[in-house]
This record gives structure tokens, C-alpha cells and sequence, in this order.
């Protein structure tokens, strides 16, 4: 019996730019971190001749000469993903709002987790099968939106592609448009919130707090599109920074939570009458650079509980979408000191709420 035999992959056009470490999490899964990081250590991974590192970026049209395989430690069986129904076939494809070689973009509905967890058993992940190509390949999420938050996902069909718009994204050269309902209207109508934030203690990780001391850097751009009296306020937002719900934290810091957004904004996230208690945040507009030239801009219509309120309040729907000009990373000093100063007013309420509800203990 002949003794295994050294292997050698050429990198294909579609793995340009990634990790060595993520190229065997592609193309073999079967040989884990620790076997890959002694193969380097020991000087038995290399990429055209050279000693390589799991974290080096590889090209196209490199050779990585790859010691033979390893028997695995504990060998369990592949996964099998539960087969799609014709209803749920059906729906993946009906939410789909653009679709071409290298990206599709679909109209995630609200209550609809991105990706699963513990509890969470239906999600768009789980249905990406029947978004699958010709040969059998899914397309691979390449951001996400809470469970609540409606609206356009961008979804990309090659490992090329899923490359691209992940460094678009890092790199804060897309563009995302959102669109909310918020209590009350905000002092300034075209403004910057500036305000850095962390994982809330206690909370396991499931809520973000605004911390100046320790928490990272949180820019949003917001701009007043109508108002209902002083009720209410219909707002376009712009995350300059992509942290977890950083859109519902800022708004709630300066006084103005999302309508239905009780996590942060308590009680006073909830108008009376006949609107909705849903989560009132849609993102409205997704404009990237694409892989193959051009760019892809794209709107997602609202959930239908969203644009209830909105007809409910009196909106004008046919004047909703401003122009996507210029973002300005800074803001005036009037402006950061008004977002300061509300933040303020928020956190002396949280803390009176917390007094209060010890003294009940």
C-alpha cells in the first residue's frame, strides 16, 4: 500500500483576496484550525514555496502544497439541512427584489430572524436552499437584520462575490438607508448622533448601552422626512457605523425611541390609539459597488403594519425618499451638544427607574 502523498491546490479566481485559513474552511473542512496551524508551525504548509501562516491572504493562481490528510479525531456525520417545502420554496423566492449572477437581494418581512440560535428555528438561513443555483449552491448572507427590523438583505451568490461585499461593507462604502417611526420629533432636523456603544451588563450580551468610558465608536446620521404634529416623527437613518442595534440605542439616547421598540425604549416606545405595537425599522435602501462592474441600488417596500401607521398619521408616502447626497462624518458642535445632553436626560431616567424598582425589592 503506497504511503499518502503530498497535495497541491491552485487558487481559484473565486478565493483572490482571503485567508488561508478560510480557504480550508471552503475547500477542506475536514482538516480543523489546530491540524492547519501545526502544519504551518512545522513548516509543511506553503504557498508557492514559501512558508505560510493560517492568517496570510492568498491570490489567485497561487499554489498551496498541503501535507497529506489526517484522519479526524472524532468523526461525526455532515449535518443534513431538513428539506425545504414547496410553500417555503415558494416564499424565498416571492420576498426575492433583485436577482443577478453575482448578488440577490430580498425583502426580509419582520418577525423573521436572519439566522437561527437556541431558540430560534425559522430563519431566512434555513431557507436559502431554495435560492439555490443551477448547481446546487445556495447563496451565503453576507450582513444581517434583527428579527424585527424589515426590509432589504443582501444575499451573494459566489465566493467572489461574498469577498466583495464584505470588504464593502467593513469598509463603510456601501450605503444603507433606513427608515423609521420615532415618538416625538427631534429638536434637529438634519443631525448626527455621536455616541459610543457597549454590551449592557447583566444583560447577557442581548442589549448595548450608551457608554462613553468603554464602549466603541457609533455614528448615525439622521434626517426629519414628516412629522405628525408633535406625536410623532417619520425619519431617515444612516449607520456610519454597523454595531448591534445601534439604531435603536441612538435614537432611544436622544429622547426619541422607534414606535414599538419596548426593549429600549420602555413604555414610551408605544403611541395609543391604532398604531402597531411591531418594531417600526425598515431598511428602505441598500447602494454597493458590484463585483463585476457598476453598483447595485436597491428600495424594499414597508411591511404592511409600517405603512398602516404611516396612512394612519397622515403621511405622504409619494414624498418619502430624499436624495442620497454626501455623508459628512462630522456634526456641529450645536448638534453634539444637544445629542449629549439628551443622552444625559436618558441615562438619570434609567437610574431613577433602577432606584425605584429596588426600593420595590
Amino acid at each position: 500500500m503506497s504511503e499518502p502523498q503530498v497535495r497541491s491546490f491552485t487558487v481559484a479566481p473565486d478565493d483572490d483576496g482571503i485567508r488561508l485559513d478560510r480557504w480550508f474552511k471552503r475547500h477542506l473542512p475536514e482538516a480543523s484550525f489546530n491540524i492547519v496551524s501545526r502544519w504551518a508551525r512545522t513548516g509543511q504548509l506553503r504557498v508557492d514555496g514559501k512558508r505560510a501562516a493560517p492568517g496570510d491572504r492568498i491570490e489567485a493562481g497561487q499554489t498551496i502544497r498541503v501535507p497529506p490528510a489526517e484522519p479526524p479525531a472524532d468523526p461525526r456525520p455532515k449535518v443534513q439541512r431538513p428539506q425545504l417545502s414547496e410553500d417555503e420554496i415558494a416564499f424565498v423566492n416571492e420576498i426575492v427584489i433583485h436577482r443577478d449572477p453575482q448578488a440577490i437581494v430580498v425583502n426580509k418581512p419582520p418577525g423573521l430572524a436572519t439566522q437561527g440560535g437556541t431558540k430560534t428555528k425559522q430563519h431566512l438561513d434555513g431557507l436559502l436552499d431554495g435560492l439555490a443555483d443551477e448547481r446546487g449552491e445556495r447563496p451565503k448572507l453576507v450582513h444581517r437584520l434583527d428579527k424585527d427590523t424589515s426590509g432589504v438583505l443582501l444575499l451573494a451568490r459566489t465566493a467572489r462575490a461574498a469577498a466583495f461585499f464584505s470588504k464593502a461593507f467593513s469598509g463603510r462604502t456601501a450605503r444603507k438607508v433606513y427608515w423609521a417611526l420615532v415618538v416625538g420629533v427631534p429638536e434637529v432636523k438634519d443631525g448626527y448622533i455621536d455616541l459610543p456603544l457597549a454590551k449592557q451588563p447583566g444583560t447577557g450580551g442581548e442589549k448595548m448601552h450608551v457608554d462613553e468610558a468603554e464602549g466603541l465608536p457609533a455614528k448615525t446620521r439622521y434626517r426629519l422626512i414628516e412629522r405628525a404634529g408633535n406625536r410623532a416623527a417619520w425619519v431617515e437613518l444612516q449607520p456610519l457605523t454597523g454595531r448591534t442595534h445601534q439604531l435603536r440605542v441612538h435614537m432611544a439616547a436622544i429622547g426619541h425611541p422607534i414606535v414599538g421598540d419596548g426593549k429600549y425604549g420602555g413604555q414610551d416606545a408605544f403611541l395609543t390609539g391604532a398604531i402597531s405595537r411591531k418594531l417600526h425599522l425598515h431598511a428602505r435602501r441598500l447602494r454597493i459597488d458590484h463585483p463585476d462592474g457598476g453598483r447595485i441600488d436597491v428600495t424594499a417596500d414597508l411591511p404592511d403594519h409600517f405603512r398602516e401607521t404611516l396612512a394612519g398619521l397622515g403621511f405622504d408616502l409619494a414624498q418619502s425618499d430624499l436624495p442620497l447626497d454626501e455623508v459628512k462624518f462630522g456634526e456641529t458642535a450645536e448638534g453634539k451638544r444637544r445629542a449629549a445632553t439628551a443622552a444625559a436626560k436618558a441615562r438619570r431616567k434609567e437610574r431613577k427607574g433602577e432606584r425605584r424598582n429596588r426600593g420595590r425589592g
